[in-house]
């Protein structure tokens, strides 16, 4: 399509023929158009007869328009996966309890926790191996050999974040029947959703799985102990203490298998103040592999043993934390070696699905603990990375075995666990 140009050109006297031709039809006036570009004006203002007119294209503006915005990438979901934390023996040794009383003759035993619980609380789910049997001040607050501790005990672990309790241990049976059910009862009326594990009030409860379900995992977590330092059961409640009974622990597991997707097994085994793995444990260790189990985390020798993963021909495996050690105590033993019972372990798993959907172990670790033993026998618990030379040398235990030191402790971790 043509543009159309106005164009004016001065008048040339080139002769006077040309003058009286130009001069013919003077007054016309008349538009034409010559290469697809209209001519306007009057003829006496055109003195050539053929004139080409080139027209530049006037481009045509077109607004700016709005940058596009760059999409914020939706982020992909992380898979779902659970945290599980663990820390071992909760040894209520007389000096330990009286760390807690207070003015008016109550307990209080945050001060136990103050240093770590921010990492209980962070997990999905805490578990606590429960040492001695909460039966209350009235049977009688004792320690060493037969133990019993206030209920405020509990109460400091809920509000440590601890979700299971685990019961089954060698001292189950110190206060007897009395004191077991005085300890149930206190869970169940004073903290009902928090389950704990090991002993049992009937045959039903026994024989029930525990599950913990989450993002659509499911994990079964059982609680034995070898025994109950020559305790019987009660002959009325056979169920009250759950054993490491083979054809009992071996059916239980096959049904923990078809019930959940990853089994726990939580045993109290092994030998006191033993760094390595005692025959009995490898024993365990065998029966538990054999069946199923996907995470072992042990306690009872009251000091830390190695962390492992076994396998079996077909290639399953199974990660083993033989003992956490104590995460308190208040032991009155002297010589080499007590130090040992001041230095435990918090044990982290993180379980999710592989690839394929199976539920497996994503990562683990074991961070090292230290009771710490104050000015007026005061209680806590430090992470090792935490724990300081002044806080060493400060501490009570030096009293009673001379080679506590943070030097050590840092080596008896190394000795046990590795780097």
């Amino acid at each position: 399509m043509g543009v159309k140009v106005h164009i004016r050109k001065k008048i040339l006297f080139i002769s006077g023929l040309v003058l009286a031709l130009c001069l013919i039809g003077c007054g016309k006036t008349g538009n034409r158009k010559e290469n697809n570009v209209e001519i306007v004006g009057t003829s006496d203002e055109v003195a050539v007869s053929s004139v080409e007119a080139v027209a530049t294209p006037v481009p045509t503006l077109q607004p700016t328009p709005e940058p596009t915005a760059t999409p914020t990438p939706t982020p992909t979901p992380a898979p779902p996966s659970i945290t599980v934390a663990m820390v071992g023996d909760m040894l209520m040794h007389e000096r330990v309890m009286e760390s807690g009383l207070q003015e008016d003759g109550s307990y209080d035993f945050d001060h136990l926790f103050q240093h770590v619980e921010e990492r209980i609380q962070a997990a999905d789910l805490a578990l606590v191996n429960q040492e001695t049997i909460l039966g209350g001040t009235d049977m009688g607050l004792t320690g060493y050999p037969c133990f019993n501790s206030p209920y405020e005990l509990g109460t400091a672990e809920v509000d440590a974040g601890f979700d299971v309790i685990l019961h089954a241990t060698n001292h189950a049976l110190d206060k007897g029947k009395k004191g077991a059910m005085n300890c149930m009862d206190f869970w169940e009326e004073q903290y009902p959703e928090i389950p704990y594990l090991g002993i049992n009030k009937s045959e039903e409860q026994q024989d029930g799985i525990y599950i913990y379900e989450q993002d659509g995992i499911m994990l079964a977590i059982l609680n034995y102990t070898y025994g109950t330092n020559g305790i019987s059961t009660p002959s009325d409640m056979p169920y009250l203490v759950d054993y490491l009974d083979k054809e009992k622990v071996v059916n239980e597991l096959q049904l923990a298998n078809e019930l959940a997707d990853f089994t726990i097994v939580c045993p109290h085994w092994g030998k006191e103040y033993y760094l390595g793995v005692s025959s009995e444990q490898k024993k365990w260790t065998q029966i538990f592999l054999e069946n199923g189990v996907d995470l072992v985390i042990g306690t009872h020798p009251h000091v830390i043993e190695p962390v492992e993963w076994v396998m079996d021909e077909e290639g399953n495996r199974m990660l083993v934390y033989y003992s956490l050690g104590n995460f308190v105590n208040g032991t009155s033993g002297t010589g080499e070696g007590v130090m040992n019972r001041c230095v435990g372990g918090l044990a982290e798993v993180e379980i999710g699905r592989d690839e394929d959907g199976k539920v497996v172990i994503k990562d683990y670790d074991c961070i090292p603990l230290v009771c710490h033993i104050d000015e007026g026998e005061a209680y806590t618990v430090w992470y090792l990375e935490d724990y300081t030379q002044e806080l060493a040398a400060k501490n009570h235990i030096v009293k009673q075995d001379p080679d506590f030191s943070l030097e050590n402790c840092k080596a008896l971790v190394e000795k046990v666990w590795g780097e």
